[in-house]
Order: structure tokens, then C-alpha cells, then sequence
């Protein structure tokens, strides 16, 4: 009974000591990749829509290069309801996005020049 509760014991002892491994091993593969935030660039697009109550606005835009997506019509969440007031459907924008926990969010809004 005492082998059996050490061998149980020792397995346990294992797993746990592999799980923080994977998840170093996942972080050191990520570390050579750079990351969206670090390479973000400002993209093109033109503003479709405003939902100021929800905190979104549909964005037809051009590639998102630092995201890998090719341009397409798509409705984003503004990190600050206040980026929202300062455009207006039909207005020729350059944004910042970022990809956070898989929901693309626009970081910055600017006026196309």
C-alpha cells in the first residue's frame, strides 16, 4: 500500500513539474516571433459605421500586414469609446489594431492625409 501511494505520489509530483515546462517551451518557441503590438502599423480604411453605445465601429480596410488579414469589411471594438467621436461614417481613416485574446481591437484613429 505504501508503494502504491508513493508511486501515485511520484507521478503526480511529475505532471506538475511538466505542465510549467510546456508552457516555457511554448513562451521561448513565441519569444522569436515579434510580436503584433511591437511590429503594429497604422492600416487604410474607410469608417462604414458607428455604434458609439456598444464601443464599435465597422472599418472597410485595406491588408492589415502586422496581422496577417487581408482587407475586408469588418466591425472592431475601440479600446476607448472616445476614439469613436472622432470620426464619422464615410470618413477616409488610418487605424491602429492589435489582436487581443482573439478580438481585434482599434488602439488609435486618425484622419487619412
Amino acid at each position: 500500500m505504501k508503494n502504491a501511494h508513493t508511486f501515485l505520489l511520484s507521478i503526480a509530483l511529475s505532471l506538475t513539474t511538466l505542465l510549467p515546462m510546456s508552457a516555457i517551451a511554448q513562451a521561448s518557441a513565441e519569444a522569436g516571433k515579434p510580436s503584433a503590438m511591437a511590429s503594429a502599423s497604422m492600416t487604410d480604411g474607410e469608417v462604414r459605421k458607428i455604434d458609439k453605445d456598444a464601443g464599435k465601429i465597422t472599418i472597410k480596410h485595406g491588408d492589415i500586414k502586422h496581422l496577417e488579414m487581408p482587407g475586408m469589411t469588418m466591425v472592431f471594438t475601440a479600446k476607448d469609446k472616445a476614439l469613436l467621436d472622432k470620426t464619422q461614417a464615410g470618413d477616409k481613416i488610418r487605424f491602429m489594431v492589435v489582436s487581443e485574446g482573439g478580438k481585434m481591437v482599434v488602439t488609435a484613429i486618425e484622419p487619412a492625409k
